[in-house]
């Protein structure tokens, strides 16, 4: 499965964004999808991630009850909405599909798309 991230950009403090993550091939419903994203400077961290059925979400503590991770099986898209971003929120971005719902490596990597957060 390939993936393309989009939707990043600036935004200030208090603000909104949501993310999209667009795969090609026929399985899409066959991978387990996350979010994940590196920050200038310092390691990857793990954002969201959602269920093959879309049914099972988890989330980093620090995003917790401000991002929501959603999927769109027939369209192929996965989301994440972003809400009062902070600072802090800024990184690149990006999305991973594995087989797996529960356990595994993220074997498939989409590009980053920044997302700036000016206070």
């Amino acid at each position: 499965v390939q993936l393309q991230a989009s939707g990043g950009g600036l935004v200030q403090a208090g603000g909104s964004l949501r993310l999209s993550c667009a795969a090609s091939g026929r399985t899409f419903n066959s991978y387990s999808m996350a979010w994940f994203r590196q920050a200038p400077g310092k390691e990857r961290v793990f954002v969201a991630r959602i269920s093959r059925s879309g049914d099972n979400t988890y989330y980093g503590d620090s995003v917790k009850g401000r991002f929501t991770i959603s999927r769109d099986n027939a369209e192929k898209i996965v989301y994440l909405r972003m809400n009062s971003l902070k600072p802090e929120d800024t990184a690149v971005y990006c999305c991973a599909a594995r087989g797996s719902d529960y356990d595994g490596t993220w074997d498939y990597w989409g590009q980053g798309t920044l997302v700036t957060v000016s206070s």
